[in-house]
């Protein structure tokens, strides 16, 4: 028995994304799509993240271009830049709890994923900061994330994992990753683990520190 959260990155898309929302109303189950604002722009992309909201999963913010991490970027409008609009972006479809997931340039845990000033703004504007503890890698494998997937699963009491919802034909093995996981005892949840939410509406409720870089930002004067 394991409790699972499953949340999927880089959307929506319109070849991949129907499908993924077929699978997951099949079976019940209510995720978070954290999605790429820039994309919001399209119409039929729009209509995706309207149809995953209506349909019970929450949409969350996971930067407006999705190129350079927070932490490693030396504008001082960054936040703006990347959190601010892709939050305008979402408009009405967005979740009371402002749900932002950093860019952390392949998974990475550290701290390329923020800096001082996204903090700030992270803050002021009543954010909450959601990361993860499982990533199978379906962007790198395609064809293999699934028993990885599941081993994840198997070695922590609860995993918020990270897939992608984008062509690169892993979801193809979505519904036999969910089918197996069920099989060995998924609970399935769409609230997250606490210890993956350093930031909950605006406030900093658990160690932010290790996700912080000290780059330096340039000022134009």
């Amino acid at each position: 028995m394991f409790d699972l959260t499953l949340t999927f990155d880089n959307g929506p898309e319109p070849g991949v994304t129907p499908r993924v929302l077929d699978i997951l109303r099949e079976r019940g189950i209510k995720t978070t799509f954290f999605v790429i604002g820039e994309k919001l722009g399209d119409g039929e992309r729009r209509r995706l993240a309207a149809r995953a909201h209506d349909e019970g999963h929450w949409i969350g913010n996971h930067t407006f271009t999705h190129t350079v991490p927070l932490g490693q970027q030396r504008d001082p409008n960054a936040a703006q830049s990347e959190i601010g609009r892709t939050q305008d972006a979402i408009g009405d479809l967005a979740h009371a709890q402002r749900w932002f997931r950093p860019f952390g340039g392949g998974g990475n845990l550290d701290q390329r994923l923020l800096k001082p000033s996204a903090v700030d703004y992270l803050i002021r504007n009543r954010h909450s900061c959601v990361l993860w503890n499982a990533i199978p890698r379906d962007w790198d494998d395609p064809d293999g994330w699934v028993d990885r997937a599941l081993e994840l699963c198997g070695s922590q009491p609860w995993s918020l994992m990270v897939l992608h919802d984008l062509p690169s034909g892993a979801m193809d093995h979505l519904e036999r990753f969910l089918d197996r996981a069920a099989e060995t005892g998924a609970h399935f949840h769409q609230d997250f683990p606490p210890d993956c939410v350093p930031i909950r509406s605006g406030e900093i409720v658990l160690p932010i520190q290790p996700y912080v870089s000290n780059v330096e930002e340039s000022v134009t004067t």
